[in-house]
């Protein structure tokens, strides 16, 4: 269980877990999410949730696992720009950490 920082001041954090950040790799969710300027936004985080919400609607969308980090982190209530941006390191630290299983042809 990981711990990101909501807030400038620290004083809200939100829980992420190995299975968010799973879920996150499988649905491809932070690919394409930030414009070129690199920066994290409000924006960025609304369109985030635009791209869960129709995912939703398809057969592959009806997953536990994306219906849990929508509701443990993507639409808590606590979630903003900068939790975003946090999440986002938080991912990448892990992805490098945790390589994709290389599937056997």
């Amino acid at each position: 269980m990981y711990n990101i920082q909501a807030n400038e001041s620290g004083t809200r954090s939100i829980n992420v877990s190995d299975e968010n950040l799973a879920t996150i790799r499988r649905f491809s969710l932070f690919q394409w999410l930030i414009d070129s300027n690199g920066i994290v936004t409000e924006q960025s985080l609304d369109k985030l949730r635009l791209n869960i919400r129709s995912l939703l609607t398809t057969p592959q969308g009806s997953d536990k696992q994306l219906l849990d980090l929508c509701i443990d982190v993507i639409y808590h209530s606590d979630m903003k720009a900068l939790g975003l941006k946090n999440l986002m390191a938080l991912y990448e630290q892990w992805n490098a950490a945790n390589p994709e299983p290389e599937t056997a042809e």
